[in-house]
């Protein structure tokens, strides 16, 4: 079972890769979320888990935006010369979910392969602070810890690095189920322990005070043997 989550996870990677890759300035926000729905569908996805959609696509002040699936329309809008474009997929197949999310920005008409490389300095702050923020994930996250104490903990350092967070219920991730709607959160008030579920996703929508954009990475986490393993 579990390669089959994994199978999920690296449909999304690669289908980010090929995204990547084709995307310019210029291009519709309309036709990349065709283009990232027909590449899972055709390379092992066979539907949607989330509302139906299976590439939520934002760019520029709307990366800041924080809706339900259910209130999603992707915008008639094009991509700029320097632009930031979050992508947020997921496929599924025989209800094995995949969830991934990935900020990318374009500069000079192009997407930027490495973030320490990217020339704007809040866009490269933004990214390089989603890494780090993964990073601490594994770091201290254990399967005693309740999800609140994960809220609360990483909320804290979200504040203390000069950033907010984004996400319109104010959690950072959830369980992975078979049913959306059995899903936990990493939420204030959830006293489970991150190892009562079999996987959640770390997802944190994070942006600096003031400014119109937003940032998010998320990838699936599991235990094994006490310790904390990227899907």
């Amino acid at each position: 079972m579990l390669d089959l989550y994994f199978a999920m996870q690296d449909l999304n990677r690669e289908a980010i890769k090929h995204i990547a890759c084709t995307m310019k300035a210029g291009m519709n926000l309309r036709d990349i979320k065709a283009l990232c729905e027909d590449y899972l569908l055709k390379n092992g996805a066979d539907s949607f888990w989330y509302w139906d959609v299976g590439a939520f696509v934002f760019a520029g002040d709307e990366t800041a935006i924080s809706v339900s699936g259910r209130d999603y329309t992707a915008a008639d809008r094009t991509i700029q010369e320097n632009d930031m474009i979050t992508i947020d997929l997921s496929p599924q197949k025989d209800n094995i979910w995949g969830d991934y999310a990935r900020t990318l920005v374009i500069e000079d008409g192009k997407v930027c392969d490495k973030i320490d490389g990217i020339k704007n300095d809040e866009w490269r702050s933004g990214l390089q602070m989603e890494v780090w923020l993964h990073k601490t994930l594994m770091d201290v996250a254990a399967p005693d810890m309740t999800f609140e104490e994960l809220y609360y903990y990483m909320n804290n350092l979200i504040v203390k690095k000069g950033f907010l967070n984004l996400d319109f219920l104010g959690n950072l991730g959830h369980s992975i189920v078979k049913n959306r709607n059995d899903r936990v959160y990493i939420e204030k008030g959830n006293c489970q322990k991150l190892s009562e579920v079999k996987m959640f996703t770390f997802e944190p929508h994070i942006s600096i005070p003031d400014s119109k954009y937003g940032y998010k990475r998320e990838d699936i986490y599991y235990f094994e043997h006490g310790r904390l393993i990227k899907l």
